[in-house]
């Protein structure tokens, strides 16, 4: 009886292990107000992303940006987005925010996405003609790549998807799989690009940086169940 509760207890742990290895990542991207923040961290994400860049609909200042990262729980992510800011700004937003990692959105090249000494992450936009392979080999210090729907160096957050099929397989580093992602779409999307993450922010909106806690609870359903079937 003892070895079968043990055999039994060991069983279960690598199952869990296997589906902790297998599960797709979640970021929600484009938060606002913290109570939008808490629900995602609920629902089970791992990062929580702040746009910084004052062009953007979806920008909140340093001060709302600071709130919301001190809202969230144990090993949720903070992630602020910079788009093309200088890099007085970025440290400015780094000291006042101290977030986790920050997510290059426009034409920065490596050495500066390097120059802050923070981890880091960079969006590619694959509306028009990129090599992702050359842009992955550019930044070989960033720690994954977020393949948005939007033309190289312009803003994300439209809603707009890609050909999944362009993403190359071999690639080396995580992928974030971003573009029109919603509750409707997301499990598609995952069964065939099997990304490390998806990143989405207009697919569970009211209003650009207003979440639905519906949207919100169908989409994080839709993630779970194609996890569950891949498993």
């Amino acid at each position: 009886c003892f070895y079968s509760r043990s055999f039994a207890f060991v069983r279960g742990s690598i199952l869990l292990c296997v589906e902790l290895m297998n599960r797709t990542r979640v970021k929600i991207c484009g938060i606002t107000r913290v109570e939008d923040a808490l629900l995602a961290c609920e629902l089970g994400a791992d990062a929580i992303g702040m746009v910084m860049t004052p062009t953007s609909p979806r920008c909140v200042s340093i001060a709302q940006a600071r709130a919301i990262r001190d809202a969230l729980p144990a090993f949720v992510d903070a992630v602020v987005l910079s788009h093309d800011l200088s890099a007085e700004h970025v440290r400015v937003v780094i000291e006042g925010v101290r977030p986790s990692l920050v997510q290059f959105h426009g034409m920065e090249d490596a050495a500066f996405c390097e120059s802050f000494g923070i981890r880091y992450v960079k969006a590619i936009g694959m509306d028009g003609d990129v090599d992702v392979r050359a842009v992955v080999m550019a930044y070989p210090h960033a720690l994954g790549f977020v393949l948005d729907g939007h033309p190289p160096g312009q803003h994300g957050g439209r809603g707009k998807t890609f050909d999944w099929a362009r993403i190359p397989r071999d690639l080396d580093r995580p992928i974030l799989l971003a573009g029109g992602l919603n509750p409707e779409n997301v499990g598609n999307a995952i069964r065939a690009v099997r990304p490390w993450a998806v990143d989405l922010a207009s697919g569970v909106e009211t209003s650009p940086g207003v979440k639905d806690a519906a949207k919100l609870r169908a989409f994080f359903a839709a993630v779970h169940a194609a996890d569950a079937e891949l498993s």
